[in-house]
């Protein structure tokens, strides 16, 4: 290693392909890929590894076993995770938390006595509802020696929440993997797979059945959309792992769909986690893409599907409107409002040139967050860092 290049961990909860997560190997990749000396760590099984191939080296501290109640699961994780990095406390400059489980483990490594800078990105705050676990994020928040955010919004809500100054690093999407096309036999094989008919639309969500992703909202908009049509579109999911327990939410959601007149596997389909080759190939095959969240850190998934031409309808949390504007990147529609999403999802198989406008677009908007200049931004604040240890 070169005395002016510090050594770089990145660490994530997990190995499955949730945001944080995805966002940790880009990040790892696109720096190491700019010189940087870079280790991922990340909870999970060794053998099984990551949920794709990576480039970085890794080390994958053994998951524990799935206890209980999602208190348990934090607390126990993060002894996990302290332990396994304790291993390399004197191997790294800096250490980058890319969530609440790595920073708090690896806060307890530093205070141990390790010489080293703790760096996080908060991607966004979670609705705890227990005392343990609301004070275990803010310490997570309060903790680190630098703090980033990758939006305004989130910036603005670390002050005010806690007091807490951020500097603002965007996010980033690897555009040109799903901008790459697939075969038309492909797309077939896809749609069938989906229960599509030649002449049906596709919309397309990712995130599976929670209650932040505005899952009650979008069935019941499909649901609106579809009582008024013959040829009724239908909707695929990606998605569905997640550290926190969603399974009633889920079983609420589902057990709903008959009484709006809906069917599973027919006008709703659960693809599940697929494959990370297969990922981008759903941007291809659908004919539209939806995402109503009410609560994200940025809305990494919005990038993806302009970066594949897939036109986008969204609601109008503020994080999104950072950097959509309606009508140009996405059809905006109100957040937790199931007719203005079902009116939004309308436009896209009534107004062609709408949809054709936004996909048009969409590249453009992607182009603009390629993953090369979020690292360039990171390695600005880590070579900062690095002078000061180092003066």
């Amino acid at each position: 290693m070169a005395s002016t290049s510090p050594r770089v961990a990145l660490t994530t909860y997990s190995v499955k392909p949730r945001g944080g997560v995805v966002h940790t190997l880009e990040l790892a990749e696109s720096l190491q890929a700019a010189g940087v000396d870079v280790t991922v760590f990340a909870m999970g099984s060794p053998n099984d590894g990551f949920y794709r191939d990576v480039t970085v080296p890794v080390e994958i501290i053994q998951a524990p076993d799935w206890v209980d109640t999602l208190e348990n699961r934090v607390f126990s994780w993060i002894d996990a995770m302290e332990a396994g990095l304790s291993k390399f406390r004197d191997s790294f400059d800096i250490i980058h938390s890319q969530d609440c489980i790595s920073a708090r483990a690896a806060a307890r490594v530093r205070d141990s006595g390790a010489d080293f800078q703790l760096v996080r990105t908060v991607h966004h705050v979670d609705d705890f509802t227990t005392q343990a676990l609301i004070d275990c994020q803010r310490n997570a928040i309060l903790e680190p020696d630098r703090v980033l955010v990758v939006s305004k919004l989130w910036q603005q809500q670390l002050m005010d929440d806690y007091g807490v100054q951020s500097e603002i690093v965007t996010n980033g999407v690897r555009a040109e993997r799903f901008a790459a096309p697939i075969s038309a036999e492909r797309r077939a094989e896809l749609r069938k797979q989906a229960g599509v008919t030649h002449d049906q639309f596709l919309y397309l969500t990712v995130g599976g059945i929670e209650p932040r992703k505005g899952s009650r909202f979008l069935v019941d908009a499909l649901a609106e959309l579809n009582s008024t049509r013959q040829n009724t579109p239908v909707l695929a999911v990606i998605g569905g792992h997640s550290f926190q327990d969603y399974r009633e939410y889920r079983k609420d959601v589902l057990n709903s769909l008959p009484d709006l007149g809906l069917e599973l596997g027919k006008d709703i389909v659960l693809l599940g986690t697929v494959s990370d080759q297969e990922f981008p190939e759903w941007f291809s095959a659908a004919d539209g893409f939806v995402f109503p969240s009410i609560n994200e850190g940025w809305g990494l998934v919005i990038l993806e599907a302009a970066g594949a031409s897939l036109p986008v309808v969204a609601s109008d949390i503020d994080v999104f409107k950072e950097f959509l504007v309606h009508d140009k990147d996405a059809i905006l529609t109100q957040a937790g409002d199931p007719a203005s999403l079902a009116h939004g999802m309308a436009r896209l198989l009534d107004e062609p040139e709408t949809a054709s406008k936004l996909a048009k677009n969409g590249p453009v908007l992607a182009d603009r967050f390629q993953w090369s200049n979020t690292a360039r931004q990171h390695i600005a604040i880590y070579r900062d860092i690095f002078a000061s240890l180092t003066r």
